[in-house]
């Protein structure tokens, strides 16, 4: 059965850090992202990983800031996020698409596995 599962989400004040850990169970992929959803807006990706090769991709608003890892012998993703900001308040989804991706990207209709997310709240 394929899963995922986010955990690592909470509440944190301007200028903090969480770290966002996505267990994988049931599959494996060459690519893995980390999307965000605020209430009312679209879903957006954020970071994408090649896990074979560990290469990353990242959106412009969290490069520097966010840092995409993967756990090849625990299954498992990981999203640090450091200097937070108000605007990174959201869901945060990781996801997994159902077959190899040519192009690992955080394309929201690259991905058909998703997890039940976990909120993220940052106040100024």
């Amino acid at each position: 059965q394929v899963q995922l599962v986010e955990s690592g989400g909470g509440s944190v004040q301007a200028e903090g850090s969480l770290k966002l850990s996505c267990v994988a169970t049931g599959f494996s992929s060459n690519c893995m992202a980390w999307f965000r959803q605020a209430p009312g807006l679209e879903r957006e990706g954020l970071a994408a990983i090649a896990t074979g090769v560990n290469r990353t991709y990242y959106r412009d608003s969290v490069s520097g800031r966010f840092t995409i890892s993967y756990d090849n012998a625990k299954s498992t993703m990981y999203l640090q996020m450091n200097d937070l900001k108000p605007e990174d308040s959201g869901t945060y989804y990781c996801a997994a698409p159902q077959n190899a991706l040519l192009l690992c990207r955080f394309r929201v209709d690259y991905f058909s596995y998703w997890g039940q997310g976990t909120q993220v709240t940052v106040s100024s």
